[in-house]
C-alpha cells in the first residue's frame, strides 16, 4: 500500500486531481465516468515524480456530494487538502466542519453551463464565513468568460483560477488575462498551470510563460487534472509533470510546486 511519505519529500504539491467511482454522477450530468479514479492510483503516480502532497478537487458531475473527496482527506489528513462544491446557502456550521476535515476552498465550475452566478452574488453570509476561515474561491469558466464571472463576485476574495484561466489568446491584452492582472494588484490571485488540453487551441507553453511574466512565480500553482476527464488519453502523469519545467523553468519549480501551494492550502509562511 502506498503512503504519501514513502519517498524522500520535497513537499511538492499537485493542486488539482479528482477521485470518483465508475457510473456515479448527479442526475443530468453532462459527463458520467465509465471508470473509477481511485486515490491510491493517483498517489502511486504522484509519488513516481516526487509529488508528496495533493489537493483533491470536487468534480462538477458529483455536484455538492463531496463524500469521496472527504474520504480521501480523512485517509491522509496531513498530506491532502480539498476544494469543495457547495450551495450558496451552505450554513456556517457545515463550512466549519469542512474546514476541520481539510477543505480550504469552494469551487464554482461553470464550464458548459450558465455563467450567471446571481445566487452567489447575494451570498453575503457565506462569503463572510469563508473570509473568517481563510478559504479561497476557485473558478473554472468557459474560454474567455472569466471577466463576466469576476464582475459578479466579491473582489476581495482570494482567487484561484483553473486551467490557466482559459483566455481567448495568449496575449497580455486578452480580457481574461487583463482582468486577473488587475485583480492581483489588490487581492491574492493564483493561476493553475493545468489542463493544457482544455485551452481551445491556445498554446499552453506560451500562455504559461505569459502568466509567469504578468503575475510572477508567486502566483502560480501546478495541477495534473488527473485523470483528465474527457481527455484520458493524455493522462500520462510524468508527461503532465514534465511540462511544468519546460513552461516555467527549473528555477521556479519550488515556488510553483511547494512554496505557493503550502502557503495557500497549509498556511505555511513564506520562507518557513
Amino acid at each position: 500500500m502506498y503512503t504519501m511519505n514513502s519517498i524522500p519529500s520535497k513537499n511538492w504539491v499537485d493542486t488539482h486531481f479528482h477521485v470518483f467511482n465508475a457510473g456515479e454522477a448527479v442526475a443530468g450530468a453532462r459527463y458520467v465516468p465509465q471508470y473509477t479514479a481511485a486515490l491510491q492510483d493517483w498517489m502511486a503516480l504522484a509519488q513516481g515524480v516526487g509529488v508528496t502532497r495533493g489537493v483533491c478537487v470536487q468534480p462538477s458531475f458529483l455536484g455538492v456530494d463531496n463524500h469521496l473527496m472527504l474520504q480521501a482527506l480523512k485517509a491522509h489528513p496531513e498530506a491532502l487538502r480539498g476544494v469543495a462544491v457547495l450551495a450558496a446557502d451552505t450554513p456556517a456550521d457545515e463550512l466549519n466542519a469542512l474546514h476541520t476535515a481539510g477543505v480550504r476552498g469552494i469551487r464554482l465550475n461553470l464550464a458548459g453551463v450558465s455563467h450567471d452566478v446571481a445566487a452567489w452574488t447575494r451570498a453575503d453570509r457565506l462569503w463572510r464565513t469563508l473570509h473568517e476561515l481563510g478559504w479561497h474561491l476557485e473558478v473554472h469558466t468557459d474560454q474567455g468568460a472569466l471577466p463576466e464571472v469576476l464582475r459578479q463576485l466579491p473582489s476581495d476574495m482570494p482567487l484561484v483560477v483553473d486551467h490557466m484561466a482559459k483566455p481567448i489568446a495568449a496575449r497580455a491584452m486578452d480580457v481574461s488575462i487583463a482582468a486577473l492582472v488587475q485583480r492581483a494588484q489588490h487581492t491574492a490571485t493564483y493561476v493553475k498551470l493545468s489542463g493544457a488540453y482544455r485551452l481551445g487551441g491556445v498554446d499552453a507553453a506560451r500562455l504559461a510563460h505569459l502568466w509567469l511574466h504578468e503575475l510572477g512565480p508567486a502566483a502560480l500553482l501546478w495541477g495534473s487534472d488527473w485523470p483528465c476527464t474527457n481527455h484520458e488519453h493524455l493522462a500520462t502523469y510524468d508527461v503532465l509533470f514534465a511540462a511544468l519545467s519546460a513552461w516555467v523553468g527549473p528555477q521556479h519549480l519550488d515556488d510553483v510546486l511547494s512554496h505557493n501551494p503550502q502557503r495557500l492550502y497549509w498556511d505555511v509562511p513564506v520562507g518557513a
